[in-house]
């Protein structure tokens, strides 16, 4: 098939898809006598694995490291240790953005909790010295 029934079948654009072929994603490309490339109905599938991937946090080195020039034929071991790696960078990430949430949380109930009689000024002086940021002397 033509990239353009391609890129209807999968939903990708054009440009994508040549992306993808130019970064060794999409090996099974050849070349009609008019040079149009043509693509094997398994293309389809290829980027569908591709998108995939990308939406769960592969990346496209990570995606050509893992995925097998024949669909039939995936290395499991390979497989297996790259899913269990990214599931643990994920567990990493939620993490780190469980305490950037507690930390902006903490942020926002400084900042909101600012008394009546205190300035913007000298609330913020307040709020820094609370999250143990020292500014320095006013210069004279």
């Amino acid at each position: 098939m033509r990239i353009g029934e391609l890129a209807k079948r999968s939903g990708l654009t054009t440009s994508t898809i040549r992306f993808y072929e130019s970064k060794g994603l999409l090996n099974a490309v050849s070349r009609q006598e008019n040079g149009y490339r043509a693509y094997p109905l398994e293309a389809v599938a290829v980027l569908a694995i591709i998108t995939n991937a990308q939406q769960t946090g592969f990346s496209l080195d990570e995606i050509k490291q893992i995925l097998p020039d024949d669909l039939r034929n995936w290395h499991h071991d390979e497989l297996i240790a790259a899913l269990r790696k990214k599931i643990a960078d994920i567990e990493s990430m939620e993490v780190r953005l469980a305490q950037n949430k507690a930390n902006l949380h903490n942020l926002l109930h400084l900042i909101d909790t600012k008394p009546e009689d205190v300035a913007c000024q000298d609330n913020a002086t307040r709020v820094l010295e609370q999250m143990g940021i020292a500014i320095g002397q006013k210069p004279r």
